[in-house]
């Protein structure tokens, strides 16, 4: 049994590495639901609930889910950030020997690596293995996860040696970090998509070189992670709204700082920033509720106002 479940997931593993190089982060969600063959079965990698473990395998879970951000809609699944850095995962449901939380719970107990799924947006998700169940509170109803590294898969409690053991602060530092990147990654792909995948000031297309900033940046205590503390910005722009070089005002309309408006260094200047002075943003989302907040903008105006 033991060997039958390494080769699955193993196996899932290799296919996951197969379509991050094909689609990149985010895989099709059709496309995980398909899964692979192993023996001539098929092999799923999700469902419709988080908890999943397909038929073929015979106890642990070989996946767990996070379902995308949808703004003005709770998440099931949602998980959250524990004061040591690793991820709560909440139970199926309220009863602790629901099934799929007694698989995830001895996957903790035999530590089985799975694979976390976590949804960027509806359809796409990024996958993340090995993680492990380290932690289980039937208080909150809630499991701990710990992301591992990948060329160091550990498997089963008698293979951790006190190294392994050592480094569980080196493994919540890439939980924290890989989050991180993951929460960012949906931001930036919500945001675009709300702005029809164009720079808001510029109206360029390019996704490859169009970038979701902060209106409130992350390190602002009432900063948002959603889209409408957003702008959908190209590179130059970005890094002019960061830069303190170009404001916008609650009413949407676009300023340039004064000592760039009197600078002359030819047209990259001339018709990359200054061009878009006294203009209003091109593109705004449709739905009122991704809409860049009034307040969020008119506190950074004022950051802008006060540099230049």
């Amino acid at each position: 049994m033991k060997d039958l479940d390494a080769s699955i997931r193993l196996t899932a593993f290799s296919f996951l590495e197969d379509l991050s190089l094909k689609y990149g982060l985010a895989l099709p969600r059709e496309v995980l639901a398909e899964g692979f063959l192993f023996d001539g079965k098929r092999v799923p990698l999700v469902n419709p609930q988080g908890i999943f473990k397909p038929a073929v395998l015979p106890e642990v879970p070989i996946s767990i889910t996070t379902v995308p951000v949808i703004e003005g809609k709770p998440r099931p699944y949602a998980d959250e950030t524990g004061p040591d850095g690793l991820i709560l995962y909440k139970y199926r449901g309220e009863d602790p020997m629901h099934r799929d939380n007694v698989g995830l719970r001895l996957a903790m107990q035999k530590h089985i690596p799975l694979i976390y799924f976590y949804g960027l947006i509806p359809g796409k998700y990024a996958a993340v293995w090995p993680v492990y169940i380290v932690g289980d509170d039937p208080k909150t109803l809630t499991f701990s996860v710990e992301i591992g590294e990948k060329q160091n898969l550990i498997w089963g409690k008698d293979d951790m040696s006190s190294t392994q053991i050592a480094e569980t602060a080196n493994r919540s530092y890439t939980t924290v970090s890989t989050q991180r990147r993951l929460h960012q990654q949906s931001f930036r792909m919500r945001v675009i998509k709300a702005y029809r995948q164009c720079c808001a000031i510029c109206r360029l297309r390019h996704s490859e070189l169009l970038e979701a900033a902060h209106i409130l940046p992350d390190s602002h205590p009432k900063r948002e992670p959603w889209v409408c503390n957003g702008l959908s910005l190209c590179k130059l722009h970005h890094a002019a709204y960061d830069s303190q070089i170009l404001g916008i005002r609650p009413d949407l309309v676009i300023e340039i700082r004064n000592d760039i408006l009197e600078e002359s260094d030819g047209p990259m200047l001339m018709y990359g920033l200054k061009e878009w002075h006294s203009k209003k943003l091109v593109v705004v989302p449709h739905a009122a509720r991704l809409q860049p907040r009034a307040d969020f903008l008119e506190e950074r105006y004022e950051i802008f106002r006060k540099t230049g």
